[in-house]
């Protein structure tokens, strides 16, 4: 098995999911190649912030996932090899009419190696979320993974569901159910849970989940800031900064990266913190989910999938340069 018992070395994050490329494609004919993935981009936000993240994904040998490594590792993600890789690198295409309404095609693999290069010492905390936990045959095996490493790291999942490759959301439930369980951390978008469960509330899925099992779960609205609710009783509301917004692309998985950091400062990562994760008190979760929306507001506030660095983030200047002039201005 790879990994190995806690302790050796620094602290890292495993994020395990996909990683693509994003290919957009205008009406003047122009192309634009952009690296992406849901996991994928919460392991630059996390390594922006600091943190020693490693990502456990699918690459091909090839030019797309050559530009996916060195993105990745620009900011300093530190991709996995394994025993075994896909042919070639998953592809999302997005087709932009006039008005730049986009029309999507899918050309998406996604599979676990056997065994990686992940070396000794198991992670602080295990991340996954999106394709990579439904799409077969890797998300059987992501939910294995997860499992298997319960009793050295803590756990987070990020369901981030895209309706337009997983099918029936009656099909797809029992599988988000499934790590719902297993997480001790979820995160999850008011728009994921109109899609999962329409017609209930967001907040009576928050507290139907933290009974299940995870210690908190934080439910993001858009701009209007996120929702939280723990095992040990706490609820409370978090809004948004409004700032100028360029665009929406990877804002829900900077925020995962920001809860995963914000906990990870907190000292509640790691399996020989689960009690005191469980045990977490309004004050912090509050503390820790203002950080996130910040790290939200940033990333719209830029075109693309760019979240914040640490230096950034803690520079009161560059949120204040963003704000929305008015209140109808834009929101996170």
């Amino acid at each position: 098995m790879t990994g190995g018992g806690s302790g050796a070395g620094p602290a890292r994050a495993l994020v395990v999911g996909e990683a693509l490329v994003d290919v957009v494609e205008r009406p003047d004919g122009s192309r634009e190649e952009i690296a992406g993935g849901s996991p994928a981009n919460v392991a630059v936000g996390l390594a922006r912030l600091g943190r020693g993240a490693d990502l456990l994904t699918w690459l091909g040998p090839d030019t797309h996932g050559d530009l996916v490594r060195t993105h990745l590792e620009a900011s300093g993600v530190r991709v996995l090899t394994g025993d075994r890789a896909p042919a070639r690198t998953s592809v999302a295409t997005a087709r932009l009419d006039a008005q730049g309404v986009a029309t999507y095609d899918f050309d998406l693999e996604w599979d676990l190696p056997a065994s990686w290069d992940e070396g000794a010492g198991a992670p602080l905390v295990v991340h996954t979320g999106s394709i990579a936990a439904v799409l077969q045959p890797g998300g059987p095996r992501v939910a294995d993974l997860l499992e298997r490493r319960r009793t050295t790291s803590t756990l987070t999942y990020d369901p981030n569901l895209r309706p337009a490759l997983m099918g029936r959301p009656e099909n797809v439930r029992p599988l988000v159910e499934r790590l719902v369980r297993t997480a001790d951390v979820v995160k999850v978008s008011d728009e994921d849970l109109a899609w999962l469960l329409p017609g209930v509330a967001p907040a009576e899925v928050a507290e139907d989940w933290a009974r299940s099992g995870p210690a908190l779960v934080v439910v993001t609205h858009g701009g209007e800031g996120a929702f939280a609710c723990t095992d040990a009783g706490a609820r409370l509301h978090v809004p948004a900064p409004r700032v100028r917004v360029a665009d929406t692309v990877g804002a829900g998985d900077s925020f995962m990266a920001g809860l995963v950091d914000g906990l990870w400062s907190a000292g509640l990562l790691g399996a020989d913190r689960r009690d005191a994760l469980h045990e977490i008190d309004a004050a912090t979760a509050e503390h820790v989910l203002a950080r996130c929306v910040r790290i939200a507001a940033l990333t719209v506030s830029r075109h693309g999938a760019n979240p914040p660095t640490a230096a950034e983030l803690d520079d009161p200047s560059v949120l204040a340069a963003v704000l929305a002039d008015a209140p109808d201005g834009g929101s996170a």
